[in-house]
């Protein structure tokens, strides 16, 4: 069996522009995976990236020899091994991820069977995406209060997000790296609102998107100590272990870091400063399956729990089931419930994960592969590269 042909798509649906890739043998087996860059920007980028690496590294070659793969898309690229980025990442885990889709069909079993099989039959899930619209103290805690009457037990919101129209804060992220009193003062209401909205029970974690510096993070953190937060995320710069270490040391809530952090090699001094309590990689940015597989066993060894990173098209979450199965220090997963009911969402997989959620968690399938199919109809129009 030999590599005949890559597609590139770069799909353009509401919040999102996933970029997916279909691999297909001289057998006729498509294996599919999905570069993690599907918000902000550089779309465009990685799909040239995969495009270059199919043409010199992939063509002719035999899928099932995943491992002597990645090597070579990690040693020829020359740009891996200085650091690499979501450009590079992103595109050589789209590729790894479509020869585990191919490896497990030519088999006929799911992935998660490939690398030690089920340790877990559902996953819990926390709902992301719920919260950021509500700017207001009693619309934000409805919204919590909603998609826990949904069936969801663990949510996860932007304490700074508002809408680009205030002034105050212009984004999740804010810009000049410290709060006006007035954002702090109403986003410690809006949590104090949620919390009580939907009691003690239920788990809420924050995303700071290493917006602030560590002084203003560690005051914030400080002052939601007592709404008992599961995490919180990119408190800082996920590279700045040093100020990772100062806040995690300074503050009695979880630390959680790890969607801008890539293959093991960038997650190994966040580990051995034990700077955070729980890793956050993206398998279809960290390097691939087998890539995240082994920084979950690192993270095992040091004593830390996985919460895999999903923020793309459903593809991603299928796979991210696949490790979810077969880690034993899994913690809980990240889901988008709603992007699928936005205008303009266009389902670019049969049988999406969200669309099986039941009281905030997901059975994992035994199907072939990573158990979902490209739906050719959707996903023609966005086609920007063939190599042969």
């Amino acid at each position: 069996m030999k590599i005949r042909e890559v597609r590139v798509y770069v799909v353009h649906t509401a919040r999102i522009h996933p970029v997916v890739i279909e691999v297909e043998t001289d057998e006729g087996v498509v294996g599919i995976g999905e570069a993690g860059i599907a918000y902000g920007l550089g779309q465009t980028a990685v799909s040239g990236m995969v495009k270059d690496i199919a043409e010199r590294l992939l063509i002719g070659k035999d899928p099932m020899r995943i491992e002597a793969l990645w090597s070579e898309m990690y040693d020829h690229t020359f740009w891996a091994k200085g650091g690499g980025g979501p450009i590079v990442f992103g595109a050589i885990s789209a590729i790894e991820l479509a020869l585990w889709d191919i490896k497990a069909k030519t088999l006929n079993v799911p992935v998660f069977e490939l690398l030690g099989g089920k340790i877990r039959d559902s996953v819990r899930l926390y709902a992301n995406g719920w919260g950021q619209p509500h700017e207001e103290v009693k619309a934000f805690a409805d919204a919590a209060e909603k998609t826990v009457a949904e069936g969801f037990d663990a949510l996860k919101c932007y304490p700074f997000a508002y809408r680009e129209s205030d002034a105050r804060a212009t984004s999740r992220h804010p810009s000049m790296r410290a709060l006006d009193k007035s954002v702090l003062k109403r986003s410690l209401e809006k949590l104090r609102a949620a919390r009580k909205a939907v009691g003690p029970d239920v788990e809420i974690m924050l995303d700071l998107s290493g917006g602030l510096t560590c002084d203003e993070t560690i005051r914030f953190c400080r002052q939601v100590e007592e709404l008992d937060i599961f995490f919180v995320e990119e408190p800082c710069d996920p590279y700045d272990v040093g100020a990772m270490k100062k806040i995690s040391d300074q503050v009695r809530i979880p630390m959680a870091a790890g969607e801008r952090l890539y293959t093991r090699y960038g997650f190994r001094p966040i580990m051995e400063a034990h700077a955070v309590d729980i890793i956050q990689p993206d398998i279809t940015l960290a390097g691939g399956f087998m890539e995240t597989k082994k920084i979950a066993a690192m993270a095992e060894a040091y004593d830390m729990r996985v919460q895999p990173h999903v923020c793309g098209s459903p593809l991603s979450t299928a796979i991210a089931l696949h490790l979810d199965a077969c880690i034993p220090n899994f913690a809980i997963q990240e889901i988008y419930p709603y992007w699928q009911t936005m205008p303009g969402y266009i389902e670019i997989v049969d049988d999406a994960p969200e669309a099986r959620i039941k009281n905030g968690r997901l059975d994992i399938t035994d199907k072939p592969g990573w158990g979902v199919n490209l739906r050719q109809e959707a996903i023609r129009p966005f086609l920007v590269h063939t190599i042969a």
